[in-house]
């Protein structure tokens, strides 16, 4: 059962077992446990400074779209590691299909969010002022999952969001990792 928690959660050997303990064998009570404790983890982690790391290319067939992409992390024996660059691999096809403005909420200008606040207000005129409230930021978290790399469904699986991979990878991996910024291109655009 331990190895098959590690598996599903890339946590550490002690922390699934623990985990499995206070849980008392119940492997999905188990991975909320971790997922708790990697949190935790994934905030210390994200404090250390980031100035190694890998620029990843992709170029999709046919040449038409093409990506390249900056991740950072802490040392380079881990810029070196095949999970890593694996990971890099699959941001590029994330990007290249999915086609993402920025990579965090914090760089949307704010003068686009005025502009997408006034349209969601729009569509829901007559409504109660708290609901139109509720109304406006739902379809402002939809706008960020459609612009933000970060909040975007993980093509491979998208059950998880480009975020909560990036997560597993730290915790997996035990550095800070950063998606630091990327450019698309696309041909005749």
């Amino acid at each position: 059962m331990v190895s098959d928690l590690r598996e599903k959660t890339g946590a550490g050997l002690l922390d699934c077992k623990k985990a499995l303990t206070e849980s008392n064998g119940n492997t999905e009570e188990a991975i909320t446990i971790l997922r708790k404790k990697l949190g935790s983890k994934i905030d210390k982690l994200a404090s250390r400074a980031t100035k190694e790391g890998l620029i990843e290319s992709y170029i999709h067939v046919g040449g038409k779209v093409g990506v390249l992409l900056e991740v950072n992390c802490e040392t380079d024996f881990v810029a070196r590691n095949e999970e890593f660059k694996a990971f890099c691999r699959d941001v590029c096809l994330q990007i290249a299909a999915a086609n993402p403005l920025y990579v965090t909420r914090e760089e949307v200008p704010e003068a686009e969010l005025a502009k997408e606040r006034d349209i969601a207000a729009a569509q829901v005129q007559g409504k109660p002022p708290a609901a139109v409230q509720k109304i406006v930021e739902g379809k402002l978290d939809k706008h960020y999952s459609t612009v933000c790399l970060l909040d975007q469904p993980f093509v491979k699986l998208p059950e998880k969001t480009v975020k909560e991979m990036l997560a597993e990878k730290i915790s997996k991996i035990g550095e800070n990792i950063q998606i630091r910024r990327f450019t698309r291109y696309q041909l005749g655009t």
